[in-house]
């Protein structure tokens, strides 16, 4: 029997039957990008896939490439790094929900579930719920692209390095969002976000990821897909990782 009602843009999730095509990322995900935080970047060596959490800046083009991008840094010894010599292709995950995960409704006491059962929606979760449910545009986007380690001591790395780091320099509403949290209300530091140890640090490498494509899901189960248009068959030559 046909789904009842299925979402205007409903596609099967495991085919691309008519992707947006554009040499720019759709506008939802940039929204996106600009409201979240943090990135999972999905690595693979062999059939082993490894997922990190990331820090992260978008940039729609750079002196360097016209195309979109996103920077990060690693640690050049990482499992992430490995991988990403090895095979460049990545994949990354952004969403702008607040994932705070409410009580069960009928909680069982004895029971050793996340959250714990004595837990209560706080003032602090019930602004995140609202907060999830109006001013943010709810979507997750799934974008694939092909990672680059950055050449040491070249033009576009000193480039990258600045924009990632003014990108995750945060200022007096963070260290006051951290207080109320609970955390360190200091400008650096266990609550700067890691940004002394893996974006400053001398021993980091820059890694940018050229986007080539992605799917949008919405939290009503819609989803659809995009395709940048680069005006290109297919990629260019040139080493992949400057390693």
């Amino acid at each position: 029997m046909a789904e009842r009602n299925p979402p205007l843009s409903y596609e099967a999730s495991a085919t691309v039957t008519h992707p947006q095509k554009s040499p720019a990322l759709p506008p939802e995900v940039v929204a996106c990008l600009n409201n979240a935080r943090f990135l999972h970047l999905a690595t693979c060596d062999s059939l082993f896939p490894h997922v990190s959490l990331m820090n992260y800046t978008y940039l729609p083009s750079t002196p360097f490439h016209s195309h979109p991008s996103i920077i990060m840094t690693t640690n050049p010894s990482s499992k992430k790094t490995l991988n990403l010599i090895k095979n460049p292709n990545v994949s990354l995950l952004v969403h702008d929900w607040v994932s705070h995960r409410p009580p069960t409704a009928n909680p069982n006491l004895t029971q050793t579930s996340s959250p714990p059962p004595q837990a209560t929606r706080s003032s602090l979760a019930s602004l995140l719920l609202n907060l999830n449910s109006s001013a943010l545009s709810s979507i997750s986007a799934t974008i694939n692209g092909v990672a680059r380690i950055v050449e040491r001591g070249t033009a576009e790395e000193k480039f990258c390095k600045e924009k990632h780091l003014e990108n995750n320099t945060f200022g007096d509403q963070a260290r006051e969002e951290r207080g109320l949290l609970g955390g360190p209300d200091g400008a650096s530091g266990p609550g700067d976000g890691g940004r002394g140890r893996f974006i400053e640090d001398e021993e980091v490498r820059v890694v940018i990821v050229d986007v080539k494509d992605g799917r949008i899901a919405d939290w009503k189960g819609s989803v659809w897909d995009f395709v940048i248009d680069d005006g290109t068959t297919e990629n260019g030559g040139g080493p992949t990782n400057g390693v």
